[in-house]
């Protein structure tokens, strides 16, 4: 069950405090690394910490969690924002690589914007919206198409972005996930990302959205989809060769190339 978005903001000095802590340090920590990550706040310039959202941990709410974090609702300087909390478990030795492909998606106006990090934090943009599947799930009458349209082809728009500076998400295949519908739509996540491996958003996103998955089962309910064969072909002519004709092609094939 989640919670109505009331937020309280407690000060960054409760946090020290049961059942805050367990958030804090998830899944577990002791008390000297609950001092030093306040510590770490403090020198963020961190205000305080809601904890509000659609996702219950023990007795608290939260924004998500993920394999390396956990993302609360925050105060910087008197604003929302989203604080993602790195977990004690995570493989990942600090933030410094998502801070990076955060940096590199927002060159190209992709994604949350990154504000400040450090070694166990990273503080970003605070987007007041809903998974895409949720979003998808509500929407209904006959503008509906419309939206649906104009949605999918912004999502697939911001992978090209992304393909077209060698940025790598990795995990939009699972793009139910990874995507916020809100004022303003966009990916989110990009722990798992990289600019080494060759980029395949727009496939991925693509097969994520029309073939196969939970979600693209709820879009074909509301958006008529072309045959599946057309879809890959396009994909794969894309996958060959990353070019703007190729990826004009795929709008074109999914007829959302004119969708706003």
């Amino acid at each position: 069950m989640s919670q109505p978005m009331r937020p309280y903001f407690l000060p960054i000095s409760r946090l020290a405090e049961q059942p805050y802590s367990q958030i804090l340090g998830y899944p577990k920590a002791s008390r000297t690394q609950i001092r030093s990550r306040i510590s770490e706040l403090r020198a963020l310039k961190v205000d305080g910490v809601a904890f509000v959202g659609p996702m219950l941990i023990g007795k608290t709410y939260v924004l998500g969690k993920g394999y390396t974090g956990i993302v609360v609702l925050a105060k910087l300087g008197g604003r929302k924002v989203a604080l993602k909390i790195r977990r004690t478990d995570s493989p990942r030795k600090s933030m410094a690589d998502e801070t990076a492909f955060l940096v590199a998606a927002n060159k190209v106006n992709v994604g949350p914007k990154m504000i400040a990090s450090s070694r166990n934090f990273l503080v970003m943009e605070f987007l007041d919206g809903i998974k895409i599947h949720d979003w998808v799930g509500q929407i209904h009458g006959r503008k509906a198409v419309k939206q649906l349209k104009s949605i999918l082809r912004k999502i697939l728009l911001d992978c090209q972005k992304l393909d077209g500076i060698g940025l790598d998400h990795g995990e939009l295949s699972y793009i139910s996930k990874h995507v916020i519908v809100g004022k303003k739509t966009t990916i989110i996540d990009f722990e798992s990302s990289s600019l080494e491996r060759r980029a395949s958003n727009v496939t991925s996103a693509a097969q994520g959205l029309y073939i196969g998955s939970g979600l693209a089962k709820i879009i074909q309910k509301t958006c008529p989809v072309p045959p599946k064969n057309k879809i890959i072909a396009a994909l794969r002519e894309y996958k060959r060769n990353q070019t703007r004709e190729s990826f004009e092609n795929i709008l074109g094939v999914l007829k959302i190339r004119n969708a706003t």
